[in-house]
């Protein structure tokens, strides 16, 4: 990749927004970026892989697999450039991927590693800044996540179990999950879980197949619930 195409690339992505042409010249000029490519069904990565790189995903689309820890749900999502891969777990107790990120389109990544991450930090103000607003960012919406008010009705209780589980609130999704499974999640049972469903795909918010849920827009499915 050359000079150019690379400062145009990071001025995109939000690690670098913000710092002056002399800094991503600087940048560019004495830093090792790796870079990938990978082709439709290709697997980025894994599920409890080492996070070992700050990964960004400069063009293409992925597949974003989310499953439980007692494999008997999956959350799959469409995830489009510009995007970082879970900068979050970089550090940390357990600096391993929770989500697995497989190519919908070829995908080209840029990879920095954790010591160019460590380097860029302490030369870089202004990139220390947007490390740390990120995660704290991220940090921020899982601890206001459970204290946000949720309806009592079991249509409101649904939707928030769904973008609870999901990494982008917004866009097509797919729900593997058998209905007794979320009667369970929902302290309900299976006859409302299936009554309240149906009349959520009546309403064009979801559509059933045989364990399945297919969500067309989670963000007009909330919207649609009010």
């Amino acid at each position: 990749m050359q000079r150019i195409p690379l400062y145009s690339k990071l001025m995109e992505l939000p690690m670098f927004q913000g710092m002056s042409k002399d800094d991503l010249m600087a940048v560019i000029g004495q830093t090792r970026f790796d870079f990938a490519q990978k082709e439709v069904g290709e697997t980025i990565v894994n599920a409890g892989d080492e996070c070992a790189h700050l990964s960004f995903l400069l063009s293409g689309q992925m597949e974003v697999r989310s499953q439980a820890d007692d494999n008997s749900y999956i959350f799959i999502e469409e995830i489009g450039a510009p995007f970082i891969l879970q900068p979050e777990n970089l550090f940390g107790i357990s600096p391993r991927y929770t989500r697995t990120f497989v190519a919908k389109t070829t995908c080209s990544l840029l990879l920095l590693s954790k010591s160019e991450v460590l380097r860029l930090a302490d030369d870089f103000i202004i990139f220390k800044f947007n490390l740390l607003n990120t995660i704290s960012t991220q940090a921020q919406k899982a601890a206001r996540l459970p204290w946000r008010h949720c309806y009592n009705g079991l249509e409101h209780r649904i939707a928030r179990f769904f973008t609870s589980h999901c990494i982008h609130p917004a866009g097509p999704k797919l729900v593997q999950i058998k209905m007794e499974k979320l009667a369970n999640e929902m302290n309900d049972s299976r006859l409302n879980i299936s009554r309240v469903l149906n009349h959520m795909q009546k309403q064009g918010l979801i559509e059933l197949k045989r364990g399945r849920v297919i969500i067309p827009m989670l963000e007009r499915m909330v919207a649609g619930l009010g």
